[in-house]
């Protein structure tokens, strides 16, 4: 689609993500939406923060907190790439791996359980509350009992990826970022994506202290206890990285002339235990694919029964929806300052309605 066209085409979703910052969710944010093949829009909004004189984010060189799309972005694919090693298997027990998470039901709680998030265990524990450093923090982590027997029912937590993490680098002998950067990251050609970015890095601020806005830390506090790098937080990206993700999940994981993942892990990761599943390995399935479409989705309405995706609370939004080869990602800082009540009700709106325009524009 020529530049001048995709502008006129996506006019309306222009015009939806600038409502979100005439209505005072976030102050600034990036649009990418694409194919496969490559990007059809790129457009920046508004400022890092409320300051009309702090930078218009650009969708090539902004960073942005990812809060949990740290999970299928960075945790997701580290995971399959020690699949592909046969390093790790999906259907094992994970206290083959981490034998500190064994005894009682958590030995019966398998590794695709976290990634599906059926694990039995609570949504959130405040570690960075009950444990003054890392190391106490996964010594609690550990301890937690599970809520229900594993595989029952799905409770979306963090805790479920913090032990991912924590596998990753059992698994590896790396420290989890170094793993990330090198199995998934180098070959997917994201340059700009990492965890702990320096104060050089631009990254959009996600918080305020004192006034000020505090820039290049990650949001997340229990992830901050784990030193910033963790299997549920912690990653910072630009919209360009993320567009480059999004293609590679579309073209059966390989971009550019280079294989990252073979096509079956793709597949494998994509593949619900059953019809009306909420969750596949690392992704969430949108309610349209599950049978309960609803203008509240941050997927609006129209996305096939393929799509996937992934939200985090900083306000970031990732789907690929591969029946109509098409990608839409949205990076916000919506948790810093907002200047409405429930900020983050408010963005599920916009969100809504600009996945229902993307897909309209472009031909859905």
């Amino acid at each position: 689609m020529p530049p001048a066209a995709a502008a006129q085409s996506f006019r309306q979703a222009d015009s939806i993500v600038e409502s979100g910052i005439r209505r005072g969710i976030y102050p600034g944010a990036v649009l990418v939406v694409g194919r496969g093949g490559g990007v059809l829009h790129a457009r920046g909004f508004g400022h890092v923060t409320w300051d009309s004189r702090s930078p218009t984010p650009s969708p090539d060189t902004t960073l942005w907190d990812l809060a949990s799309l740290t999970k299928v972005v960075g945790t997701t694919p580290a995971i399959m790439r020690l699949v592909e090693e046969r390093k790790i298997r999906l259907d094992d027990p994970v206290e083959r791996y981490l034998p500190r998470f064994g005894g009682g039901l958590r030995s019966r709680v398998l590794v695709r359980q976290l990634l599906d998030h059926t694990s039995g265990l609570r949504s959130y524990v405040p570690l960075f509350k009950l444990a003054p450093t890392r190391d106490s923090a996964i010594a609690l982590l550990y301890a937690i009992p599970l809520r229900r027997p594993p595989g029952r029912e799905v409770e979306y937590s963090d805790l479920n990826f913090i032990l991912l993490g924590l596998m990753v680098e059992a698994v590896s002998h790396e420290p989890l970022d170094q793993f990330v950067s090198q199995a998934v990251f180098v070959p997917a050609g994201m340059g700009h994506t990492r965890y702990r970015p320096g104060p050089e890095s631009g990254a959009a601020p996600t918080g305020e202290w004192h006034g000020h806005p505090v820039c290049c830390q990650v949001n997340d506090q229990n992830a901050a206890r784990l030193d910033g790098a963790a299997g549920h937080a912690g990653l910072f990206s630009t919209g360009a990285d993320l567009a480059r993700y999004a293609r590679l999940w579309l073209n059966d994981g390989a971009l550019d002339g280079t294989r990252v993942f073979q096509p079956g892990t793709i597949h494998r990761f994509l593949s619900p235990d059953s019809a009306g599943a909420s969750r596949l390995l690392g992704w969430e399935r949108p309610p349209s694919a599950t049978g309960s479409r609803t203008h509240d989705s941050a997927y609006g309405t129209l996305l096939s029964a393929h799509a996937f995706g992934h939200t985090g609370w900083t306000g970031t939004l990732l789907w690929i929806d591969p029946e109509r080869d098409l990608f839409l990602v949205l990076l916000t800082n919506r948790s810093y300052a907002p200047r409405i009540g429930h900020s983050i009700r408010a963005l599920r709106s916009v969100r809504g309605a600009l996945a229902d325009a993307v897909v309209r524009a472009s031909g859905g």
